[in-house]
C-alpha cells in the first residue's frame, strides 16, 4: 500500500442501504431487494477485494497537461471512442467518434475540449441527441475499445474489443481482449443540473462498466441545489433486472442534507473501479490523501456467462431529462487509464 493512503472504514449492509436511502425513485433509479440475487456487501482482506494501490492516482498530483493541445495530445485515447450529443449525419442519434479520429486531435467546442488547466472537459445539456431511441438521457462519454482502431474486430461480442470477468468460462476468457479490469480516473465535477423533477436534480454518472445489455456498475456524483457538497454512490444492476445501491460518500436521497464529508463542485478526486472475478471494488481518493472503498460480491448477478462481455465508460452521462434547455452537467478529467489481465 502506498504510504500516503489512510483508509476510512466503510461498512454498510445491503439491508441498511436499501432501508436508508430514502428519496424519490423512478424506473431507472430504484432500489430492489429481490431475493433472486446473490449480490452481497462485504469487507474482504484478500487482494481481490482491495483497491489496486499501485495504479491509484492522487488527485493532488501534477498531471503535466498542456492547455494548448487537444485532449488526445494529453491523454491516450487510442482505445476509446467518444459519444457526443450532436447529430451531424442526421440519423436521429448522437454521433460516435471512433478511435483513430478521436486520437487524431478531435475536439468540439463546448462539448469535448481542453480546459484552461489542460484537463479534458466533458459537457452535455439536458436536451440533445441520444445514443438510441431507448435511451432516456444525454451524454458525452467515452467507451472502451480494446481493438485500438482495428475495424476488422467487431465492436460488440466476446472478442478482442471487450473484456470478461475471470469467473467466466475459460473459453470466453481466451476469446476476450482482457480478463478482469481496473479503471482509474481523476476528475472534478464542475456543474450539475439544478432544476427538473426532484429525483433527477443534480445527478450525473461519471464512470461505468457496461455489459451486453446491463450495467454491473454505474458510479454517480450528486449535488442538490441547497447543498454546498455532493455525494458519491453506485448502482449494481443484475441481469434479472434487480438494482442494488451503495452509498460511499453522503446520501443519494432526493432530500439529503449537506454531507459533511462531501465533495464540492470543482474539487478534484480520484475514483477506481476494479473487478476481479465476481468481486467489484469501488474506491474514492480525496485531496487530503484519505480514501473510502467498497467491495461487493456479484456472484449470482449473471455476468459469469460465456456470452457476457464488458467495457468501461467514462465522462458525463446526464441523469436529468426534465430540466430546461440551459441546464447541463460538466466534468473535467485530469487522468484516465485502464488495465486488464
Amino acid at each position: 500500500m502506498k504510504p500516503w493512503l489512510r483508509q476510512t472504514a466503510l461498512m454498510l449492509s445491503i439491508s441498511a442501504i436499501l432501508a436508508g436511502c430514502g428519496g424519490g425513485s423512478s424506473s431507472s433509479d430504484s432500489s430492489n431487494s429481490s431475493s433472486d440475487s446473490n449480490v452481497t456487501d462485504e469487507e474482504n482482506d484478500s487482494n481481490e477485494g482491495k483497491p489496486d494501490f499501485d495504479s491509484l492516482v492522487l488527485p493532488s498530483s501534477s498531471f503535466n497537461l498542456n492547455p494548448m493541445l487537444p485532449p488526445s495530445n494529453n491523454f491516450d485515447l487510442s482505445r476509446w471512442y467518444l459519444g457526443v450529443p450532436i447529430d451531424l449525419d442526421n440519423n436521429g442519434k448522437s454521433d460516435s467518434i471512433y478511435e483513430k479520429e478521436l486520437q487524431n486531435g478531435y475536439q468540439v467546442e463546448d462539448i469535448f475540449y481542453t480546459a484552461d488547466d489542460g484537463g479534458m472537459v466533458f459537457k452535455v445539456g439536458v436536451n440533445a441527441p441520444k445514443t438510441s431511441t431507448n435511451t432516456s438521457y444525454t451524454r458525452t462519454e467515452l467507451r472502451g475499445m480494446l481493438r485500438a482502431g482495428d475495424t476488422s474486430i467487431k465492436t460488440q461480442g466476446v472478442n478482442k474489443n471487450n473484456w470478461v470477468f475471470s469467473s467466466a468460462p475459460s473459453s470466453a476468457q481466451a476469446k476476450a481482449g482482457g480478463v478482469d479490469g481496473v479503471l482509474n480516473a481523476t476528475l472534478a465535477v464542475n456543474h450539475v443540473t439544478t432544476a427538473g423533477d426532484k429525483y433527477q436534480i443534480g445527478r450525473v454518472i461519471v464512470g461505468q462498466i457496461h455489459a451486453n445489455d446491463d450495467e454491473p456498475i454505474r458510479l454517480y456524483y450528486r449535488k442538490l441545489p441547497n447543498n454546498s457538497k455532493g455525494s458519491i454512490y453506485f448502482a449494481h444492476e443484475t441481469r434479472n433486472g434487480s438494482e442494488y445501491w451503495y452509498e460511499i460518500i453522503g446520501s443519494r436521497s432526493d432530500s439529503a442534507s449537506n454531507p459533511s464529508n462531501g465533495i464540492e463542485l470543482n474539487e478534484k478526486f480520484s475514483y477506481q473501479i476494479k473487478v476481479v472475478g465476481d468481486k467489484l471494488t469501488v474506491t474514492i481518493v480525496r485531496l487530503d490523501k484519505t480514501y473510502v472503498s467498497k467491495t461487493i460480491d456479484m456472484h449470482g448477478s449473471g455476468y459469469d456467462d460465456a456470452e457476457q462481455y464488458m467495457y468501461f465508460k467514462a465522462g458525463v452521462y446526464n441523469q436529468n431529462n426534465t430540466s430546461d434547455d440551459s441546464d447541463y452537467v460538466q466534468a473535467t478529467f485530469y487522468s484516465l487509464s485502464t488495465d486488464h489481465n
